[in-house]
């Protein structure tokens, strides 16, 4: 059994050594010191992103803790990003956590000249730190950028003015760390910032963007919005932005002013299922219909007061739904925009 997991894991290997090589272009993980906050982003122009579930792979976040983006030349299951996390799970700083991939990666193809990395996370005072490395051998351009809550790395760009863009737009935006990671890729929303796409006229084929909150759980961070891959000549990073403003205006609405809450839906984004609260009387009865942006209705279920789960269509992944709560008499009492995100 260890000889066949060891032979496959080759095969894996190699596939993601020929078919994608340098298999990530710009990222950027940061942390928010006041909200405990812990994010990433990042674009890719790889054909066949979707065949693994998009760019978002070279991602991972320990909430509460810190953040790992690995690229450029890796191995599918991406075995580098899970030994990072597992060291910084153990209280390693940055430093030493890229100090422990120098001497223990586990990548059969590939070697420390052409591995990238970004890394951020908290002190035990609750610090930011961060760090990040770029092998001689990552192809050009190739270099990265770090600040005291930030890294930021890219690799097969059109020149260093890519990673200074990023840098600065991030640095410039205000408000929350979701809101100024997006500000940081549409600094990077250029034709050919990942040169291999200058041709189609985008920066990327697939991008992504998540934040996870200091008591999210792996798997259920409170923000993942990921375009696995976009057709031709279609800017994975303005699709990201539609996603983006859509959850945005969603978490920003509000009831009026001495109006109160009739309902709430968790969590928003959500891939399979959402649960709805619904601030009934006792044991009222109201119907929920999901609809698409264009108002074809989805489905319809029936809801009573409390928490109720709702089991989403099988629908295309990154779309934006209205969920709409209705009285017994047809009233609409609640209206909130759900985003479905992949799984």
């Amino acid at each position: 059994m260890i000889k066949f997991n060891t032979i496959v894991c080759s095969i894996l290997c190699l596939f993601t050594f020929f078919s994608l090589g340098a298999q990530d272009t710009f990222s950027i993980v940061a942390v928010d010191e006041e909200t405990g906050e812990i994010g990433s982003a990042g674009a890719s122009c790889v054909d066949n992103a979707n065949a693994f579930g998009g760019v978002i792979i070279i991602s991972g976040i320990l909430p509460g803790r810190g953040a790992i983006n690995g690229q450029a030349t890796v191995c599918i299951p991406h075995v580098n990003l899970q030994t990072g996390l597992n060291q910084m799970s153990l209280g390693k700083s940055p430093d030493e956590v890229l100090e422990y991939l120098f001497n223990n990666d586990g990548c059969q193809f590939g070697n420390n000249t052409n591995r990238q990395y970004g890394v951020v996370d908290f002190d035990p005072a609750g610090a930011p730190r961060s760090a990040a490395y770029t092998g001689v051998n990552c192809l050009s351009h190739a270099g990265h950028r770090t600040g005291p809550n930030y890294a930021i790395q890219g690799n097969i760009l059109l020149g260093p003015a890519i990673l200074d863009s990023m840098e600065a737009r991030f640095l410039a935006s205000e408000g929350p760390l979701a809101k100024r990671l997006m500000a940081a890729m549409q600094g990077v929303n250029v034709p050919g910032a990942d040169s291999r796409c200058l041709d189609e006229g985008t920066s990327s084929k697939s991008a992504f963007l998540q934040v996870a909150k200091p008591d999210d759980t792996a798997g259920n961070f409170s923000l993942v919005l990921n375009v696995q891959l976009t057709p031709d000549g279609v800017e994975p990073i303005d699709s990201l932005q539609v996603l983006f403003d859509a959850w945005f205006e969603t978490i920003n609405s509000t009831n009026e002013p001495g109006q109160q809450q009739t309902a709430r839906i968790f969590p928003n984004p959500t891939a399979k299922k959402v649960m709805l609260e619904w601030f009934g009387t006792q044991n009222e009865k109201a119907e929920v219909t999901l609809t698409d942006v264009a108002g074809k209705q989805l489905m319809r279920q029936a809801v009573t007061t409390g928490i109720n789960e709702i089991i989403l269509p099988k629908i295309p992944q990154g779309q934006v739904l209205i969920l709409h709560v209705e009285n017994k008499a047809g009233e609409v009492l609640f209206s909130e925009k759900l985003i479905v995100r992949p799984e």
